[in-house]
């Protein structure tokens, strides 16, 4: 039974010069585009009771309180859900803040990025640091408890001092979620075809993770995943289904999702979507291979690692003789490490991660 959603809101009012997801920088096909949501939900969704909901995009914040209650009031939910929303500091105010809580949603991710307001301009950011403190404070007094900031390291001129003290600064705003994403000048974003300059380099970029690791662990924050921090019990639920490799619902323009072992892709194309809401852009059956594949590769995603003694009786294999020769290698070279249950990446591991699980897969 499916018990996630994932909901894509491709719209945004500009667009960030290192972003290479979908997303449209015009609101004139919203209403269009939610219609379609809707009777895409209404063909697809079996009425399954929802542990999380997570609105994301694009910027949902553009979405008026009230068209998020339409969305939120269409599942239905087990006790205790967390539904986030993914909002941009400079869309809101408290106002629509306290709109948000009293309809349901109970946790918020606000794209932080940096407190560097010089970098904020550099990467097409609307907000400035002030903003992000201000918002932060209003959705508090909103009655928001569980927030998330995400920051990105690797911007041009930034440096491992100033990225530690971004993550000092988020602490001491009283978050108990971030979430760190290194820099890529990935295809389709404006970064791609005109790279900024005084980028630091890979090394640099790889400190820069590792001094992060050291500085939220000493705030009391636990390394729960590759790319993300929280105090004790805030964890993503959301995000952990992912990881943990289970089913979840995707709707809206782009949206991806998983269900009975069928991973599909909605439309990235909005007129398509908006005309074919219930037509998959593509579709695929996974063999029992792939499925034990993208175990692998999202478990060892999670900083507790592979569970063998669940991924032996899930795929009715012997993990450590089937991988014998790859658990040497890498514990050998201290990227792995070996775990009451199982197996895990160390943090060196995490680094050169791609490498290591192409032995696996």
């Amino acid at each position: 039974m499916v018990k996630s959603t994932y909901v894509h809101i491709p719209f945004c009012k500009s667009k960030c010069h290192y972003c290479s997801f979908v997303s449209f920088c015009s609101v004139e096909k919203k209403q269009e585009s939610l219609k379609s949501l809707h009777n895409e939900i209404s063909y697809y969704y079996e009425n399954e009771p929802q542990n999380t909901l997570y609105l994301g995009g694009g910027t949902p914040s553009l979405l008026t309180v009230s068209e998020v209650e339409e969305i939120v009031s269409r599942f239905s939910f087990c006790k205790n859900p967390e539904i986030t929303m993914e909002l941009n500091p400079e869309d809101v105010d408290y106002d629509y803040l306290k709109g948000l809580f009293d309809i349901g949603v109970n946790r918020l991710s606000f794209g932080c990025q940096t407190f560097d307001d010089e970098i904020l301009k550099t990467i097409n950011r609307r907000h400035d640091s002030a903003r992000v403190i201000k918002v932060v404070e209003q959705a508090k007094s909103a009655g928001f408890e569980n927030l998330s900031l995400d920051f990105i390291y690797g911007l041009p001129n930034q440096t491992i001092e100033s990225f530690a003290s971004d993550l000092e600064r988020a602490v001491g705003l009283g978050v108990p979620h971030i979430s760190l994403y290194g820099l890529k000048l990935e295809e389709g974003s404006y970064f791609y075809k005109n790279p900024p300059q005084n980028l630091p380099d890979d090394d640099t970029q790889a400190d820069m993770y590792l001094k992060a690791a050291e500085v939220l662990q000493n705030l009391g924050f636990e390394q729960y995943e590759v790319s993300n921090f929280s105090k004790k019990g805030m964890h993503s639920r959301h995000n952990l289904n992912y990881w943990n490799n289970e089913e979840y619902y995707g709707f809206g323009a782009a949206a991806h999702g998983y269900k009975n072992g069928e991973r599909y892709e909605n439309s990235t194309n909005l007129d398509d979507y908006i005309k074919n809401p219930c037509e998959k852009k593509s579709s695929h059956v996974l063999t029992p291979q792939e499925k034990l594949e993208e175990e692998i590769f999202l478990g060892f995603r999670r900083m507790s690692g592979i569970d063998v003694s669940q991924v032996n009786k899930k795929f009715g294999i012997d993990f450590e003789a089937d991988y014998k020769k790859v658990l040497e290698t890498y514990l050998g070279l201290k990227l792995l490490a070996k775990t009451t249950d199982g197996y895990k990446l160390t943090l060196q591991g995490v680094l050169v991660s791609n490498v290591v699980l192409a032995d696996f897969l």
